[in-house]
């Protein structure tokens, strides 16, 4: 039995023939069994870096793939806001799989975001009825997608550096170029096709489950019919569009906290059990746990995730509100106040959970560096994925909101 094989084994039973969660407040307990089971060994399929297939069943056997799909089609139909907590207590038990979920619910609410009515009941329809998770070849830094007509069809070719889902994805949204335009296309597509190739070149510091890796799009066909939100081949814009990036950049700060959660658990319970207590200070104590500078240490790291946890909370809760209601409501400057927001939460945590994953070190002592203590796999997740996209631009929108009133311009990361 391969180390993944056994996330799932005698494990998933518990929810085979029960009753589904009723509400947010149970889907959240949900989550959390699902957590527990990834962490029992989440340093050891870390370390093995294997293609995550088991745990992709435990997240569908779990519920949670088709958590924000249809009731009519066997979905939760939860809300955002509770997307958000789930994907920030999946990611304590196991970063990496926090982030492939995360990345599902964006893609799986990509439809909606851009997509015509049929297009968005059609996908919908799909993706829950059949618990598929999806995957992403959307780089916008890439530019060497490219998308040319052919007849009723769109031809999609080129290379995308990054592909979060890779190939334990059901199916794949692509994004390119219209050849002789600057307009993007999206599409969603089978990723098991011989069209979709990945390189399986994803071995990087952290956020190793991920399948983030290259991935080659050869000549992929799509009817025009399916290129999300044209209409007789022309695109139809709502502000509502642009939606996807403070969409996104929120399920980072989430499983960015989830991470140092998942820090600051696992090293108090090591605290708690194996760190010894300083005896040449003068203020000699039986017990780690009795020592000042620990409970000090806690306190601050837990005082700072307390306080971005309300931060994240509130930004979610105001941007599911706007998620969930109707598309053209949404006004420029709404879509801006909340990016703002969301901007401001994403600064904090990334600050503080970097923090925390260093400072859990010094709170634990010198034999809480062994790697069979694993540590080092919070610090390494999360520092890997916050560079994403550089902070200090985070940190300018929320100034700029703050002494010009000016709200952020949608672009690819804003």
């Amino acid at each position: 039995m391969t180390i993944a094989e056994s996330v799932t084994t005698g494990l998933t039973d518990r929810w085979r023939g029960a009753r589904s969660p009723r509400d947010g407040a149970e889907w959240l307990v949900r989550a959390q069994e699902v957590s527990d089971i990834l962490a029992v060994d989440a340093v050891e399929r870390d370390r093995a870096n294997a293609t995550p297939h088991a745990e992709v069943r435990l997240l569908k056997e779990a519920g949670l793939v088709t958590l924000l799909g249809p009731r009519a089609h066997g979905g939760a139909e939860q809300t955002w806001d509770t997307a958000y907590k789930v994907i920030r207590i999946v990611a304590r038990g196991d970063g990496s799989i926090g982030q492939v979920l995360g990345y599902h619910y964006l893609w799986a609410w990509a439809a909606r975001l851009v997509a015509t009515d049929d297009q968005i009941a059609a996908v919908e329809e799909l993706y829950t009825s059949g618990n598929l998770l999806f995957g992403g070849a959307v780089n916008p830094r890439d530019s060497d997608l490219t998308v040319r007509e052919d007849g009723d069809e769109l031809v999609f070719s080129g290379r995308k550096s990054f592909s979060t889902g890779g190939q334990i994805s059901d199916l794949t949204v692509l994004e390119g170029v219209l050849e002789g335009t600057e307009t993007h296309v999206f599409a969603i597509v089978p990723t098991d096709q011989p069209g979709i190739v990945f390189a399986g070149d994803w071995d990087n510091l952290g956020q190793r489950l991920t399948e983030s890796g290259s991935v080659e799009i050869r000549d992929v066909r799509v009817d025009w019919a399916s290129a999300a939100g044209f209409v007789d081949r022309v695109f139809q814009p709502l502000t509502y569009n642009t939606l996807n990036v403070p969409t996104i950049q929120l399920v980072f700060a989430n499983f960015y906290l989830g991470i140092a959660e998942g820090a600051l658990e696992t090293a108090s319970a090591y605290s708690r059990t194996s760190t010894r207590a300083w005896p040449y200070g003068g203020d000699d104590k039986e017990h780690a746990s009795e020592e000042w500078y620990l409970l000090e240490g806690y306190g601050v790291l837990q005082s700072k995730l307390w306080a971005d946890e309300a931060l994240l909370d509130a930004a979610g809760a105001e941007i599911s509100a706007v998620l969930h209601a109707q598309r053209e409501e949404l006004t420029e400057r709404r879509r801006g106040e909340i990016a703002v927001r969301i901007a401001a939460g994403k600064l904090r945590i990334v600050d503080d959970g970097l923090e925390v994953a260093t400072k859990v070190f010094e709170l634990t002592g010198a034999r809480a560096t062994a790697n069979s203590v694993g540590l080092d796999i919070f610090w390494r997740n999360l520092r890997t994925h916050s560079l994403h996209d550089p902070i200090a631009y985070k940190k300018r929108e929320v100034g700029e909101y703050v002494l010009l009133n000016q709200i952020p311009q949608p672009s690819w990361y804003t």
